[in-house]
C-alpha cells in the first residue's frame, strides 16, 4: 500500500514539477465546435406557441423605441409608430430577421484570432461590467484601472477564452468622459483578440471603432468590409428599448458591425413569472431591434441573447444557474434556431465567493449553453454575486471548466477509426495482462486524457503535505504567477502610437459629454 501511495504521489508531483516552467500549461488555442444534437424541451406545438404569442406581443402590444431616429426608421420600413410604441407586422418581422446571417467571422487585430458566430461554434468571453473586484488578498473593493488591466491580462493568457467583453471590472478611477477611451486602449494593446464596445453615446462608440479601426492597421472602407468588433445591446425590460443603446446599435449596424441584442428578462420581475412567458417577452424585444438594424442596413450581422433567469420570491434578488435559467436558455437555444440567428448566453452564478455554489450553478449555467447551442457565452470567467463581483480566483476556476468543455467537444474522444477501436490492443494484453505497458498505451499516454491546471488529484497525505490548499488557494496562486509572467501579444510600433496620439487628442477635447 505504502509503495502505490509513494508512486502515485511521486507521479502527480512529477507531473506538476514538469509545469514549474510556466504558470500552467493549457490546451492550445481553439474555438470548440459543438457537435451534439441540443436539447430541446418544446415540442414543435410548444415553438409555434411561443412565436405566435412572441408575434402578438409585437402586433398587438407593442415595444417602446426611446429613439426618434430609430422610430423614424421603423416607420419608413413599414411598421405602426404611435408615439414612442412601435408595433410590428409578423410578416414582416420574419421579412427582416431573414435578412440576417444565419452565420459570420469576427475578425480583429490579430486575423488568426477570428472567432465564427453561428453554426456549432462556441466562444467564451471574461466576465463583463461588474463594478467590484474581489481577490483572497485585498477581498472585494471598487473597481479600479490596475484591477481592469489585470483582468485584461488574464483573459488574454488563457486560450479558452477567446474575446474580450465589455470592462471585466469598472475602472470608477477614471473619469467617465475619458474611461472608454484609457479601456479600449488598454484591450487593444493587452490583448489581440476580438473585442467589445459599449453603446454608451455617440462619442464614445465613434472613439471605440475608429480605435478598433487603428489597431487593425486598416483603411476606412476595408475595414467596415468584414465585422472587426461587436457591441452588446440590453433592452429596459419590460417591452422597451433605451435611447443610447438604439443609438450604440445603429451606429454599429451603419458600419456593418455585429450587434448582440439581450433583453434581461428576470421571470417574476421584469417579466412574466412562468417561463414561458418570460421568453415569449425577451424573444419579442429582442425581435424588435433586430428588424431595426436590418432596416438600417439589411444583412447586419446580429445574435439573439438570453439573459432570462427568475428572482428569488422572498427577497426580489436575482437568481442564476437555477432550473428555471436552465430551461429558459434551451427553450431560447430552439427559438434561435427556429429565427435562423446565432444565440448568446452567459455563465452566471448568484455566490458571493469562489466556493462551491458559485461552482454548481455555473456549471448548470454552462452545460445549458451547451445544451442550448449556443454560439458565444459572456462572463465565462470571473463572474460573482449576479454580476456585481469580478473575482480573481473564480477567473480560473472558470478556465479549468472551460479548457474541460473545449476537451468534451475533442473530435478525439468520439473518434471510431480502427485504432480508436483498439481491437488489436485488446488481443495483443489478453485477459491476465495490463493496458499500462501496452504499444496502444504508451504511444498515446500523453494525450489521452484532459490534463488539468487546478484540480488537485493527489491523495490526502500528499495534498494535506502541500499545505491543503483548496481550488480557491490554488487558483490564487495560479492567477498571481501568470500576471507575473505575462508577455503583451506584439503590435507594430507605428499602430501604437497611431492609437495612443488618437487617446491623447481626444482627452484634450474633452472625451464623451458627462454632467459631472
Amino acid at each position: 500500500m505504502n509503495e502505490r501511495r509513494s508512486r502515485r504521489s511521486g507521479g502527480r508531483s512529477g507531473n506538476m514539477r514538469d509545469q514549474s516552467a510556466h504558470a500552467i500549461q493549457q490546451m492550445p488555442w481553439r474555438v470548440p465546435l459543438n457537435t451534439d444534437h441540443p436539447t430541446e424541451p418544446l415540442r414543435p406545438e410548444g415553438v409555434a406557441a411561443i412565436h405566435d404569442a412572441a408575434m402578438r406581443v409585437l402586433e398587438e402590444i407593442g415595444i417602446e423605441f426611446l429613439n426618434a431616429e430609430a422610430r423614424d426608421y421603423l416607420r419608413a420600413g413599414g411598421c405602426e409608430v404611435t408615439g414612442e410604441t412601435v408595433r410590428m407586422d409578423r410578416a414582416l418581422v420574419m421579412e427582416k430577421v431573414a435578412l440576417a446571417p444565419r452565420q459570420f467571422d469576427i475578425i480583429p487585430r490579430n486575423p488568426a484570432r477570428r472567432v465564427t458566430m453561428g453554426g456549432g461554434h462556441m466562444a467564451f468571453v471574461n466576465v463583463s461590467s461588474p463594478p467590484n473586484a474581489m481577490d483572497l488578498d485585498r477581498g472585494r473593493r471598487v473597481g479600479d484601472f490596475a484591477s481592469f488591466q489585470d483582468l485584461v491580462k488574464l483573459t488574454q493568457y488563457f486560450n479558452c477564452l477567446h474575446v474580450v467583453g465589455g470592462y471585466p471590472v469598472e475602472p470608477v478611477d477614471i473619469h467617465a468622459s475619458v474611461r472608454h477611451l484609457d479601456c479600449l486602449f488598454a484591450k487593444l494593446t493587452l490583448t489581440d483578440k476580438v473585442v467589445h464596445a459599449y453603446s454608451l453615446g455617440p462619442e464614445r462608440v465613434e472613439d471605440v471603432i475608429e480605435m478598433a479601426r487603428i489597431a487593425s492597421g486598416l483603411g476606412q472602407a476595408e475595414f467596415e468590409s468584414a465585422p472587426r468588433l461587436f457591441t452588446n445591446i440590453n433592452s429596459s425590460s419590460p417591452l422597451k428599448h433605451d435611447w443610447p443603446m438604439l443609438d450604440g446599435a445603429m451606429r454599429f449596424a451603419r458600419r456593418g458591425q455585429p450587434v448582440i441584442v439581450t433583453p434581461f428578462t428576470l421571470a417574476g420581475a421584469m417579466a412574466p413569472v412562468t417561463m414561458a412567458g418570460a421568453v415569449v417577452q425577451s424573444v419579442a424585444e429582442a425581435l424588435a431591434a433586430i428588424v431595426l438594424l436590418q432596416i438600417v442596413r439589411p444583412g447586419t450581422p446580429v445574435m439573439i441573447g438570453t439573459f432570462t433567469s427568475n428572482v428569488d420570491m422572498r427577497s426580489g434578488a436575482p437568481a442564476f444557474g437555477t432550473p428555471e435559467y436552465v430551461r429558459a436558455t434551451q427553450m431560447t437555444g430552439q427559438m434561435a434556431r427556429f429565427y435562423g440567428l446565432p444565440l448568446r448566453a452567459s455563465n452566471a452564478c448568484a455566490s458571493n465567493a469562489p466556493d462551491a455554489q458559485a461552482m454548481w450553478e455555473s456549471m448548470n449555467s454552462l452545460w445549458s449553453a451547451a445544451q442550448a447551442g449556443v454560439n458565444l457565452v459572456y462572463h465565462a470567467a470571473g463572474w460573482l454575486e449576479g454580476g456585481l463581483i469580478a473575482s480573481y480566483e473564480k477567473f480560473v476556476m472558470d478556465c479549468e471548466v472551460l479548457q474541460q468543455f473545449q476537451r468534451y467537444f475533442d473530435p478525439a474522444l468520439t473518434d471510431t477509426s480502427p485504432e480508436a477501436l483498439a481491437v488489436e490492443a485488446m488481443a495483443e494484453v489478453g485477459p491476465r495482462g495490463h493496458f499500462f505497458g501496452s504499444s496502444h498505451t504508451q504511444s498515446r499516454y500523453t494525450t489521452a486524457f484532459y490534463a488539468p491546471f487546478l484540480s488537485d488529484w493527489r491523495n490526502y497525505e500528499a495534498w494535506a503535505e502541500d499545505g491543503a490548499l483548496q481550488a480557491d488557494q490554488r487558483a490564487n496562486r495560479i492567477w498571481k504567477a501568470i500576471l507575473a509572467e505575462f508577455d503583451p501579444p506584439p503590435m507594430d510600433d507605428a499602430i501604437r502610437d497611431e492609437l495612443a496620439d488618437f487617446v491623447a487628442r481626444r482627452k484634450r477635447e474633452g472625451g464623451a459629454p458627462t454632467d459631472f
